[in-house]
């Protein structure tokens, strides 16, 4: 179905009711790696049974927990094949702390379609308040999606961002298991593009990848493990646009530069010459 610029642009979303836990929190970090130093107290924080610290980044599964469907991809005046999508950016925006249990109402619009050509681009935003009407946090996403350009719109902005010209201050090495991918996808995100190996191949991939919202957490975590003392309670912000592909059981390399109270980070595959996993990285924190 060709895209409705008229229609989709602006167009106001369903409002969505969802709940989460402890146990979802802990399902989410132990997703991520969480617990690989098991006997580190900042790393079980992620983990405690009644009030385990949320990182930010679970604000990306939160509205998805218990799906066992794979996504649609239908807005008003847009619908396409999953197979043809791919996570272009995403970034969450903190309003406080995520509470560890909790209530919330998603209402939102989508807010921008860029006609690329040959794909077109996609920004959805989303606005999560509490029980009593509380800013939680916002979720701004974007999707491109293949062979879906042509219908007559702008192409849109370039948002390339430049590292600063020096030396990091930091580089972590985060590796993957073979099966990230199948445990992360207990999440909710049941796009079989990260499971079923022929899907991947149709799609034009050698095997399934991993979620993008996966590896955009496991760096969300290696920031704030090795930054922040394992403090996700300082997390304000984090973004990033989806680079390039990574297959479980590879490494990311998080090379990060702070500024004050901001990291940028530029995130690469180890095991194929630094290939870019993640770019145009902003991590914003409080004291």
């Amino acid at each position: 179905m060709p895209i409705d610029l008229k229609t989709a642009l602006g167009a106001e979303l369903p409002s969505q009711e969802f709940s989460w836990a402890p146990s979802d929190v802990q399902l989410y970090h132990l997703g991520l790696g969480a617990g690989a130093r098991w006997t580190d107290p900042g790393e079980l924080r992620y983990l405690d049974d009644k009030r385990p610290q949320v990182l930010p980044s679970f604000a990306t599964v939160a509205t998805t927990l218990g799906d066992t469907e794979p996504p649609k991809v239908e807005y008003p005046g847009v619908t396409i094949d999953l197979a043809k999508v791919v996570h272009g950016s995403q970034e969450i925006v903190v309003h406080r702390p995520i509470p560890a249990t909790g209530k919330a109402t998603a209402t939102g619009k989508v807010t921008e379609l860029w006609d690329k050509g040959s794909a077109a681009v996609l920004t959805r935003e989303l606005t999560i308040t509490d029980s009593e009407g509380e800013p939680l946090w916002t979720d701004i996403s974007s999707i491109f999606a293949k062979g879906e350009g042509g219908f007559g719109g702008e192409r849109g902005p370039s948002n390339k961002v430049e590292l600063p010209d020096r030396t990091p201050d930091f580089e972590i090495l985060t590796p993957t298991l073979p099966q990230q991918a199948l445990l992360y996808r207990m999440c909710g995100d049941r796009n079989p593009l990260h499971s079923d190996p022929e899907f991947a191949r149709g799609a034009g991939f050698p095997n399934p990848i991993l979620h993008g919202l996966c590896s955009y957490g496991l760096v969300c975590k290696a920031a704030t493990d090795t930054v922040l003392d394992s403090d996700s309670g300082r997390v304000t912000g984090f973004r990033a646009r989806f680079a390039g592909v990574l297959y479980p059981g590879e490494t990311i390399r998080s090379r990060i530069w702070r500024e004050g109270n901001e990291l940028t980070i530029a995130a690469t595959v180890v095991e194929r010459d630094d290939a870019a996993v993640l770019s145009g990285v902003r991590l914003t924190f409080t004291d």
